[in-house]
């Protein structure tokens, strides 16, 4: 009860929130509205048969783009997620989907390169060079704001690299929560530029989506769901290496991939501008299937990294 001897009254919506990945080039691009704001999104409506069928009216509805692969990521039911509608809480149910290559329609949706809302996150030339600068933020904001203690230092040590600590791709999420938490992102109130901000919590599920598909394409080859039905080999070390944003060893990813029986070759070539031409492969789902079945688990790519 409030002061008035009134119950506070909290209005409940859900919506339906689609981050929809597809690579334009060799960039992991994800689909936006409104000039790479947010995500493409909209409410359940009681005419929608289910979840599924509400988002993909949504997508249609809103970039008139089709969508193939799609799974559920995550709800988010945080009190205050919309700016300026503290009486609503906004339940929203997030889904990732991957597009194929030939089915992107570059003019009639913005694809956004994911890296320009998180630069700190690909490494694929060299350390980026605003992780240095994250790291005095982020040891200046534990100093004076919760005391440097050991824990604190860990923190930030284990998700940036920092000390004896590697970089852990998946850990994306935590490492944007944690600069929302010491308020250095735009979302939090900074003034620093720290990649290009989105509206209310987007990037946040955006972080999530990126999380969810770089542990995926460890022990499942949902990569291929985002090649073109013929690629080369260097095409697929490419995508894999933008997903997970670091490079990976020529030889020994191109050992593992042709080890595990995922593709075969189709007869036909690339030409590409420089050298021989390429190989042109085709993704074997029989073998993926026969290994589903069975109840075994095939890592796309393990200790490969440069």
């Amino acid at each position: 009860m409030n002061d008035q001897g009134k119950s506070d009254i909290v209005l409940n919506q859900t919506e339906l929130i689609a981050v929809l990945v597809a690579f334009i080039g060799d960039k992991p691009c994800v689909m936006t509205i409104d000039n790479g704001s947010k995500l493409p999104s909209g409410p359940f409506e009681l005419s929608h048969k289910n979840l599924q069928a509400g988002l993909r009216d949504w997508i249609r509805k809103q970039t008139q783009h089709p969508i193939g692969f799609l799974e559920q990521l995550y709800t988010f039911a945080d009190r205050n997620r919309i700016p300026d509608h503290p009486e609503v809480r906004t339940i929203s149910i997030s889904y990732l989907g991957l597009v194929r290559q030939h089915q992107i329609n570059k003019k009639l949706i913005q694809w956004h390169d994911w890296y320009r809302h998180f630069p700190w996150e690909d490494w694929r030339r060299g350390k980026p060079e605003i992780i240095e600068i994250l790291i005095k933020h982020l040891l200046h904001w534990a100093n004076t704001k919760e005391g440097l203690t050991l824990v604190q230092h860990k923190r930030i040590a284990f998700l940036f690299g920092m000390d004896h600590y590697h970089w852990n791709e998946d850990l994306i999420l935590q490492r944007y929560e944690l600069l929302f938490e010491a308020g250095l992102v735009f979302e939090s109130g900074s003034t620093l530029q720290t990649g290009e901000p989105m509206f209310a919590d987007h990037r946040r599920i955006l972080a999530t989506a990126i999380a969810r598909l770089r542990a995926k394409i460890k022990y499942k080859a949902v990569v291929f769901e985002l090649m073109p039905e013929q690629f080369t080999l260097l095409q697929l070390q490419r995508n894999v290496e933008g997903l997970i944003g670091q490079t990976l060893h020529k030889s020994n990813f191109r050992r593992m991939i042709e080890q595990q029986g995922l593709i075969e070759e189709t007869g036909g070539y690339e030409n590409e501008s420089r050298g021989r031409p390429a190989k042109l492969f085709t993704y074997r789902r029989s073998v993926m299937d026969e290994r589903a079945l069975s109840g075994s688990k095939l890592p796309l790519f393990k200790n490969n990294l440069n």
